[in-house]
């Protein structure tokens, strides 16, 4: 018979919406909470919606949230007798597990042993293939001097995936084309390996070009029970992480789904598996699948199961480690209509996907939608921690229900002050390919142009309102931008809107009424105030646009005003008193600045060194993504303050170079 495990009070090893969401669960089925809280988080929402908080470091990752003694002793100090660790940080860290097995501490998740034969990429794969699970052929060898692994590339055959074998969430993962190209892959995916997981060995797969990533849930207990709960299609990614999820696939019929289905039960058998897991598996356009690996935790993505099971997979988690028998049998999971979630994060699109940091100036959600996040009332994103700001869920009757919900939950989400891949998000859903249930793992570099190009009409209309606030409009009686249009001569406003340089023609044309030129287009404007706060804090107002009219919101930071306008975020930079740049002045001035608060894991180049523009100087590491500084300027380096290992704030200089002289006209 199986040992009982019971426990009343849970400390969740994590931060953010993954703690808000255990400790909701737990409170619902009567257990006291425990949180742990790094010094960037004191404040944090999931610190104070919990029974008891725990401080357990500095701001780092390895010096709080990755520290299994500080945690372990956090838990005894609260009284906690189990732990979830949530996904991340050690939530598949087999030490971390051993460790509260020895502090008489559950832990909410499989055993060390299960955790260690699935999380080395290398391991897993030869454990399925023994078990009969098809897999994508590849080397895992233990040698991992470089000759080795180009050599095995070459008899794989390119293209290939580079791999961490300690790794998950796309990071320690590179594409290589063609073997010239293999070297330099292979040095980035391993610092990222090293620098994420503390273990730089790698694994090398044939890729499979444009596949879809399905992978199934599995919940297992310690009386012998494994369930699958259908699949999920996680195929809309960036940079080998997810970015929209949906349950179930568009690809995957009934056939498929008990086939794939009885693979991951067959799988999580062979390692005698307890609790929630994922089975990784990248299906082809034959219908041919192969795995990938195995997740041994929760996942971002597990609501869109919730959604159309109608389960509470912490909730079955917390039964299974406590001893129990899980509450359901394969013939009773149903799956119910269709799911999708987004994930909100806080990186700009235009640059690469580039992780932002900061303080949101707004932020409201929808209230139409499940929205899991953890930002309170003063929303700062650290530069700490992952980018992800939040994951909105829409379930509908159809996959078109809620994708159409989807689209309007997120343009009805305010989020200002920081960019986001907000309208990224939105151009994705309403892409004709996503819309018709099309998108593979190229989704997004098949149609990165498409899902990045401006829109002229909006950038038009978005112009117009932001000339009428930088030089028109008042609140509370005052002049949003501190100077307001009293005559009905024309005015120019110079902004960037969204980085980009715009020039408005903005005149009164009539009481309340104003006339914008924006490109050679005229754009009548009726602004009324709805609901204003501060000058300086965040309102809304209506504005009529050539006769269509819309709640803009809006906030103020300094020169920056951020705008809410049809369901899209957009930054305003008033350039109305900067200084006029001269003709012909080069882009670059030659000063690379860090993009981002950082860890400096790469000089690339040395002082006295000529360099080309856009040629690597440094890379950064920042919310657990690699970030390469290029040359702006062709010329000499003449100053380098960073070193390997250093880490530097958002804006530091980190390279001087001094720029060529012009060539002499000929």
């Amino acid at each position: 018979m199986a040992k009982l495990s019971p426990f009343s009070t849970i400390l969740v090893a994590n931060r953010g919406e993954i703690a808000r969401r255990v400790m909701r669960t737990a409170r619902k089925l009567g257990y006291r909470t425990v949180a742990v809280y790094s010094d960037a988080d004191a404040g944090a929402a999931h610190v104070a919606e919990a029974d008891r908080a725990v401080h357990i470091g500095a701001a780092a990752p390895s010096a709080s949230y990755l520290r299994i003694e500080a945690i372990i002793a956090a838990a005894k100090a609260a009284g906690a007798d189990a732990i979830h660790p949530g996904y991340g940080f050690l939530a598949e860290n087999a030490g971390f597990a051993r460790a509260c097995a020895e502090a008489g501490i559950v832990f909410i998740g499989p055993s060390p042993e299960a955790i260690v034969a699935m999380g080395d990429k290398a391991g897993a794969k030869r454990v399925m293939e023994a078990a009969g699970v098809p897999c994508v052929p590849g080397y895992q060898g233990e040698n991992q001097d470089e000759a080795t692994l180009i050599a095995e590339a070459d008899r794989i055959g390119f293209p290939v995936m580079i791999k961490a074998t300690a790794g998950g969430g796309g990071r320690g993962m590179r594409l290589v084309e063609d073997a010239a190209s293999f070297p330099e892959r292979l040095r980035s995916a391993r610092s990222e390996a090293q620098s994420a997981f503390g273990n730089p060995d790698v694994i090398i797969e044939r890729a499979i070009i444009a596949p879809r990533h399905v992978e199934i849930q599995v919940i297992a207990d310690r009386h012998g029970n494994v369930l699958h709960l259908g699949e999920r299609d996680c195929s809309v990614q960036r940079r080998h992480q997810k970015v929209i999820e949906e349950a179930p696939s568009p690809a995957v019929d009934a056939d498929l789904r008990a086939r794939m289905g009885e693979t991951a039960v067959q799988a999580a058998r062979a390692i005698g598996y307890e609790g929630a897991g994922t089975l990784e598996f990248l299906l082809d356009a034959q219908g041919r699948f192969y795995f990938m690996e195995m997740n041994t935790r929760l996942q971002v993505e597990h609501p869109v199961t919730e959604a159309v099971t109608g389960l509470d997979l912490v909730e079955l988690q917390l039964i299974a480690a406590s001893g129990a028998a899980l509450p359901i049998t394969q013939q009773q999971v149903q799956v119910r209509g269709h799911a999708i979630e987004v994930r909100l994060c806080a990186e700009d699109p235009t640059q690469g996907f580039m992780p932002q940091s900061g303080r949101f100036r707004a932020w409201a959600p929808t209230t139409a939608l499940r929205v899991d996040h953890a930002l309170g009332g003063d929303p700062e994103i650290s530069p700490y921690y992952d980018s992800m700001i939040a994951k909105i869920i829409a379930h509908g009757e159809t996959r078109e229900d809620a994708r159409r919900k989807l689209i309007h939950g997120l343009e009805d989400t305010v989020a200002l002050g920081i960019a986001t891949n907000q309208a990224f998000l939105g151009r994705c859903l309403a892409h004709p390919v996503f819309a018709a249930g099309g998108a593979t793992t190229a989704f997004i570099g098949e149609h990165g142009d498409d899902l990045l190009a401006r829109d002229t009409a909006f950038d038009h209309r978005a112009a117009a309102a932001a000339a009428l606030l930088l030089h028109g409009i008042a609140i509370d009686g005052r002049p949003v931008a501190g100077r307001s249009l009293t005559h009905t001569l024309p005015v120019p406003v110079l902004f960037k809107l969204d980085g980009a340089p715009v020039s408005v023609s903005i005149s009164r044309s009539g009481p309340g009424t104003y006339e914008a030129e924006v490109d050679g287009t005229v754009l009548t404007l009726a602004p009324s105030v709805l609901a204003p706060q501060t000058v300086d804090g965040a309102g809304r107002l209506v504005v009529t646009i050539d006769g269509t009219a819309e709640t803009v919101h809006l906030a103020r930071d300094g020169n920056h005003l951020y705008l809410h306008l049809s369901g899209r975020p957009v930054r305003i930079d008033d350039l109305s008193f900067e200084p006029a740049h001269r003709a012909g002045e080069a882009a670059g001035d030659g000063r690379i600045k860090a993009a981002m608060n950082g860890r400096v894991v790469a000089v690339l180049a040395a002082i006295g060194d000529a360099v080309d523009q856009g040629q690597p100087l440094v890379t950064l590491e920042a919310m657990k993504m690699e970030h390469v500084h290029k040359a702006d300027c062709t010329g000499t380096i003449t100053a380098i303050t960073v070193s390997e290992g250093d880490q530097v704030a958002s804006g530091h200089v980190m390279v001087e170079i001094e720029a060529a002289a012009p060539a002499a006209a000929g």
